[in-house]
């Protein structure tokens, strides 16, 4: 069951993230942390799991440290600790992105099935994302991303490796299955 507690993380992610719109979109980043919340409900996620789904990139994109001590005194250090997790970095400006993503995938290894769950919801979600977008605007896509196109499919190819040989679940399975549908849909191009 969900209680107030999932309705308060929610108000926080809203007054965090309510200006933000998903890159080269109009879509509300709201969507996304919804989206990654119901993926991990979904998937045997407990309460604060999808809390800490709802604030995976509450750290990293509006206000670093100061901003995990709120989530560790509003929701506890369990939530503190995923959100922390899931995080690839506190500085700004940030890395450079390769570097960033590189460290991400080796901390990965060191976290625990909490950490793993939310943040495999955060890159399927993602990932079914800049799948639509391949299928509706394959031109302009992959301008959005940092990493570019061969950065981003090296990223996403990486994360789905390690996912499915984490844990092989219908999550990482999916992650993988859309992954491969990117890839072919790129070397299209």
């Amino acid at each position: 069951m969900l209680t107030q507690r999932f309705v308060q993380a929610f108000e926080l992610a809203y007054q965090l993230h309510a200006e933000q719109i998903r890159k080269g979109t109009e879509t509300p980043y709201l969507a996304h942390l919804m989206g990654v919340a119901a993926l991990v409900l979904e998937n045997g996620g407990d309460e604060d799991l999808a809390i800490a789904a709802l604030l995976h990139d509450a750290v990293e994109d509006q206000g670093g440290l100061e901003t995990l001590e709120i989530i560790r005194q509003q929701f506890g250090e369990k939530v503190a600790a995923i959100v922390d997790g899931c995080s690839d970095t506190y500085v700004i400006p940030k890395p450079a992105w390769r570097n960033r993503k590189e460290q991400y995938l080796e901390h990965l290894k060191t976290t625990n099935s909490d950490v793993h769950l939310v943040s495999l919801a955060d890159k399927l979600h993602n990932a079914r994302t800049l799948l639509f977008d391949l299928q509706q605007f394959p031109i302009d896509v992959w301008e959005r991303f940092t990493g570019g196109k061969s950065g981003s499919l090296w990223y996403y190819r990486r994360l789905a490796d390690y996912f499915l040989a984490y844990k092989r679940i219908p999550m990482s399975i999916e992650l993988d299955r859309i992954v491969s549908e990117i890839e072919r849909l790129a070397s299209q191009e």
